[in-house]
Formats: C-alpha cells, structure tokens, sequence
C-alpha cells in the first residue's frame, strides 16, 4: 500500500484537474427548461469514482503482471467485440454499446487499452525473435481482427486511433526508417481502400470538412458552429452558463464530442489555454515515465497510452476548430461518457505502476 505514496503526483494532479473542468463544463450545459438537471454529472461522477479506484488497483498491482495475461486480455477483447456485433445496444445508428439498467457500457474503451497491453507484449516479446519485416506483418495481422469489428459497429474514430497505438508503438520498438516508409505506404493505402469501407454520412462528414458551409445544415453543422462557439469565447469567455453556442443548444453533442467548444466559449482563450496547458504537464510525464522504464514493455505501455490520450486530444480538438473531420472521438479526462473516463483512469494506473517501479528517481 505505501506504494501509492509513490505516485507521480504532478501528473495525477492534472488529470484531477481536467475531470474537474470537465465535470464543471458538463454541469454548466446541463440547464433543461431553466433547470439543472444532474443526471449527466451524477453518471460522471460515478465513473470518475470507479475510475479512480481502477487507476489505484492498477498502480498498486506491479505491470508486469500484465506481460503474463496479455494474449488472454487480446481474446478477450476480441470476444466482447463480437458480443456488442451481435447484443449490443444500437444508438445514434452505432452498435457499440452493451447496456446494463441506466447505464451503457461502451467496450471499444476498455478494448483500446487491452491492445496496448498486447502489443507491447508482444513488441517486447519479438523484438529478438522475429526479424523487422515479419514484426510489421504478424502486428498488422493482429491488429486487424479488432479493427475489423470496430468498423462493423460502426466506429471509424475507435478504429484509426487503435490503428494509430499501433503506429506508434511499433515505430517505438525500434524499427529502420525502411520500416518506417512501410508504415507510412500502408497508412496511404489503407486510409484509400478505407473509404469504401465507410457508411454514406461519415463519407459526407469527411467531403465537408474541406468546406463545410457546402452543407450548412446537415454534415457541416456540427462544424460551423462549434467553430462560432471557440472564435466568440474570446480571452476570458461568457462566463460559466452564458455561452450563447452551448446554453442555446447550437452545438450538438455538447457535453461529449464538442465540450472543448463549450470550455473555449465559456472560460475563453485562458480556459482553452489552462486544458492544453495541464495536457502538456501530463505528456511530458508519460515522457519521462517511458524514459525511466524499468524494462521494454513497462516502455511500451507508456508510449502506447501516451499515444492513446495524445491521438485522442489532437482528433477531438481538431474537429472543434475545423482542422479534422468529426468522427465521435471524446476528449480525454473532459468528455461526458463514463466507458471513456474509467478506461483513461485505468490507463493511467497502469502508467503510474511503470513510474513506481521505474530504474531511477525522476
């Protein structure tokens, strides 16, 4: 137990820091007929509490205990994939959630963080074995399944941030900048056969991206006014529950997909400024945690999680501002959704397993 004095205390600081703002942000959009309803920030707070005692289980348990389950974790998740394919609860026209009473499970969360754990055992394991190109290969392959029953669901943003742990992760493990140049061939090819992969409204949400004033209305709303909200904000903002965007139901999925809009147009450009800033903090942690791992695989894991949140910050906020297509990827720490904040929280429990155990004081 006096292991979890010996946290990174400044990094968990600042992931407190942003589920606060984000519990701040979901409450002030919560006003339904000049009355607060709660019931969003309660199922948050709930799944920030569950979420804290899995990132304290986590950093108590030694992560190399992880190394020993993963090919299990990795079919295990695969099971619960198929299972949401064919049990799954369908909403806003995905089937991607599994519902239990009031609350819907989303398992692509906690899937995300499971291939994290495979692939850095398995990088770790075959980095000897096996040479550069049939790492790439069997990797790819492995990836693949998952990836494959994301997209049934389906779930675009899920699947490219898994594909993009991969990328990461693999460049982490040390292969040439032939390797390189191969990941980036079959990114380029992958993301042109993906489009026939896509349904007709995620193919209008890309095509509108360029120019979303083509469709002002329909795929291009979201956009343009999420884009109105972050510009209006100014320095200091409208005030928490004065945001004329968010309070006036003018952006759509405020308290998931676009509350980055909500906390720029509310707390204005300081607010926006203070979300990167505690981002950064937490960044150059993971950093130094990688830095300081013990072993390859305690390494891996933190390269995996940071690209997880980094993947995850850069789509969401991008899409916010314009600069990427919407595809429903939530803000890490910040966006309502109780699947996405455990599964960060646990994430980071993992990370900070690594950090205890690491070589050396940081």
């Amino acid at each position: 137990m006096k292991n979890i004095f010996k946290i990174d205390w400044l990094s968990f600081a600042s992931v407190m820091l942003l589920a606060g703002l984000g519990l701040t942000a979901i409450c002030s959009v919560s006003i339904v007929n000049d009355a607060l309803d709660l019931r969003d920030f309660t199922k948050q707070m709930t799944a920030l509490g569950i979420g804290l005692c899995l990132a304290a289980f986590f950093s108590l348990l030694d992560y190399r205990v992880l190394n020993t389950f993963s090919t299990r974790f990795y079919f295990g998740g695969i099971f619960i994939l198929a299972a949401v394919l064919i049990f799954g609860t369908t909403m806003r026209g995905a089937t991607a959630w599994i519902k239990f009473g009031s609350f819907h499970f989303e398992p692509v969360e906690m899937v995300k963080v499971v291939m994290i754990i495979f692939l850095a055992s398995f990088l770790s394991k075959k980095k000897a074995e096996l040479s550069m190109l049939l790492r790439i290969v069997a990797s790819i392959v492995l990836v693949f399944i998952p990836v494959l029953l994301i997209m049934k669901q389906p779930d675009f943003g899920s699947a490219s941030i898994i594909v993009g742990i991969w990328g990461g992760m693999l460049i982490a493990s040390g292969i040439s900048k032939k390797g390189i140049f191969s990941l980036l061939l079959i990114g380029i090819v992958s993301a042109g056969s993906g489009w026939f992969f896509l349904k007709d409204y995620q193919k209008d949400r890309i095509v509108n991206f360029v120019n979303p004033e083509n469709d002002p209305l329909g795929s291009g709303y979201n956009v343009i006014q999420s884009t109105i909200a972050v510009g209006s904000g100014g320095i200091f903002g409208k005030g928490l529950g004065h945001g004329s965007q968010s309070q006036l139901n003018f952006i759509p999925e405020k308290h998931t997909d676009f509350i980055f809009a909500v906390i720029a147009e509310e707390l204005g450009l300081l607010g926006a400024a203070i979300v990167l800033g505690l981002y950064g903090i937490i960044f150059y942690r993971m950093r130094e945690t990688a830095r300081l791992a013990r072993d390859n695989f305690g390494y891996l894991l933190s390269i995996g999680i940071m690209s997880m949140i980094f993947i995850q910050i850069f789509v969401n906020i991008g899409m916010n501002i314009g600069m990427v297509p919407v595809t429903g990827v939530p803000l890490p720490f910040l966006s309502y959704g109780g699947s996405s904040l455990v599964s960060m929280l646990a994430a980071i429990g993992i990370l900070q397993s690594v950090f205890i155990r690491r070589i050396k004081a940081a």
